[in-house]
């Protein structure tokens, strides 16, 4: 397995006579298989809520994509899974998929009851989840209707991380309308992974076989993203780098001790690209092709049970011209676009949440413009429809606010960049 590494700058020249330029760098990341790869195990653990408010169709629907899931495993997969309701208890160990027969009826013996503790569930399916992470692709998928009533969401936080640094990535779904979805894109972001709104019951199976899916098409984990900058080039202050697809997520940056800074990828799929966008500033630089950066991948191939392997490492220019003429990348565009809607987005969550209803829906409006620029009409209609009902005096539903989130982060149908 074989690291495909892309970098596009939104512009490949500057002007010779500017004392500063800003740059964006965008970074598409891939797995390549080669014909020896075989495929690494896999290692999942769903962390499935059964509080009382999942009772009926909610919980049967949930129950019955488990268990499909189950049938797609292989043998020398593994499964752990774990119920919490405001406790939490291991319903099926990590363990080797030698009887789904009897896994798949300690599923089908879960029942709602009780309130809703994420942080006890999460505690558990961590602690499942790390016992078959060597040499295996692990992912957890969390489910919950509701709020952390009985828990601390500051505990789910600590515990994301923990995850991330075990090199366990973690997906949540939201089921209905009545789940916290501040925490748990929180979770999703530490851990690497996927936010998913489950709108009504019925869609909870092809929820779960799109996120086994992506699961599937991992070939490469625990990558990093290795940066050096040239003297003269910095980053931005603030949010200087972010992913941008298949998901949008503000990515921390860390210093390592040689100076080079480094931004956790998590897994790298064979069939879609990560794209990182970074927004570097430029002083003044010398005419001709100058080298601004290297950049380099850390990461793990556990198809050859293999770890800390790395691409060459790879440099970054850029022209310096007395004649600039702009000449802006399309591609790169477009991904600037897409971290643009989200954060105009959010810049409109905040509003409304500190009762600015009008500058809330102009923000709206922008992000659904920002859309449409794009080609992502299934966003800009969301956002359109949500600014539309805030400027005509309507209160936005918690479904309203849901959809909302999801199209900020992603093109709707997980459909690739236009």
């Amino acid at each position: 397995m074989k690291v495909n590494l892309q970098p596009a700058l939104n512009d490949a020249s500057v002007d010779a006579h500017q004392t500063s330029n800003q740059r964006q760098l965008a970074i598409s990341i891939s797995a390549i298989a080669e014909d020896e790869d075989g495929n690494a195990p896999l290692n999942l653990c769903l962390i499935l809520d059964h509080s009382g408010s999942m009772e009926g169709k909610p919980l049967e629907t949930v129950k019955k994509a488990a268990c499909q899931l189950v049938d797609r495993l292989r043998p020398e997969d593994s499964l752990s899974v774990v119920a919490f309701d405001h406790r939490s208890k291991v319903l099926v160990p990590n363990q080797l998929i030698k009887d789904s027969d009897f896994i798949k009826r300690q599923i089908n013996r879960l029942t709602a009851e009780g309130g809703t503790a994420i942080d006890e569930g999460l505690r558990l399916g961590v602690e499942e989840l790390a016992k078959g992470r060597k040499e295996a692709i692990s992912h957890a998928f969390l489910l919950t209707d509701g709020e952390n009533e009985h828990g601390s969401n500051d505990r789910c936080l600590k515990f994301a991380q923990l995850a991330a640094k075990y090199n366990l990535t973690l997906n949540t779904l939201g089921c209905g309308d009545n789940w916290n979805q501040d925490i748990l894109e929180k979770i999703a972001d530490a851990g690497m992974g996927k936010l998913s709104y489950i709108e009504r019951a019925e869609q909870a199976m092809e929820a779960f076989n799109r996120l086994f899916n992506r699961m599937e098409s991992v070939g490469l984990t625990n990558a990093f993203l290795l940066l050096s900058l040239m003297p003269n080039v910095r980053l931005a202050e603030l949010k200087p780098i972010a992913q941008v697809f298949p998901d949008t997520i503000e990515l921390p940056v860390e210093p390592e001790a040689d100076g080079r800074l480094i931004v956790r990828l998590g897994d790298l799929m064979k069939d879609v690209d990560r794209v990182i966008l970074a927004n570097i500033y430029l002083g003044q630089l010398p005419e001709g092709e100058q080298a601004i950066a290297n950049i380099q991948i850390r990461y793990d191939d556990p198809t050859q049970s293999k770890t800390a392997l790395h691409t060459p490492n790879l440099p970054i220019y850029i022209k310096v011209t007395g004649d600039y003429q702009p000449n802006p990348n399309p591609q790169v565009q477009q991904y600037i676009l897409s971290l643009a809607k989200y954060r105009q987005t959010r810049l409109a969550e905040t509003k409304l949440q500190q009762g600015d209803r009008v500058g809330a829906a102009t923000m709206l409006q922008t992000a659904a413009k920002t859309a449409l620029q794009m080609g992502d009409t299934g966003a800009a209609t969301v956002l359109q429809t949500s600014a539309t009902r805030l400027q005509s005096g309507e209160e936005l539903s918690e479904s309203d606010r849901k959809r909302t989130r999801i199209v900020s982060k992603t093109v709707l149908q997980d459909a690739s960049p236009k």
